[in-house]
């Protein structure tokens, strides 16, 4: 397990590059941590299933593969449904934010 320093935070909530931003099945595009958080708690039911359903998790992966953070993107993976997603998300952003000494 990764030990979360100020630097890990701080990369973790960072915006991604542009090409590895997250295309979101609404239109909208994700750039980083707090904004995956904001569109879990508004998207619709319909572009939550398109995203994650028993076939595929693409916040999961994306949260892996992009952002590195490894325990996020299986939290991601085990949630059932969308509140649920958006809970840990927010869990973590908040954590990561303190960590990094952000208001």
């Amino acid at each position: 397990m990764v030990k979360i320093t100020k630097k890990i935070a701080l990369q973790w909530l960072a915006d991604v590059p542009q090409d590895k931003q997250f295309w979101c099945a609404d239109g909208r595009t994700l750039k980083n941590l707090s904004e995956l958080q904001a569109a879990l708690g508004d998207m619709s039911q319909d572009t939550f299933r398109s995203h994650a359903n028993e076939a595929k998790n693409d916040f999961s992966n994306w949260v892996r593969d992009v952002i590195g953070d490894e325990p996020l993107a299986n939290d991601l993976q085990k949630s059932q449904t969308q509140s649920q997603a958006a809970q840990v998300v927010a869990d973590r952003v908040a954590q990561l934010r303190r960590k990094a000494g952000i208001g």
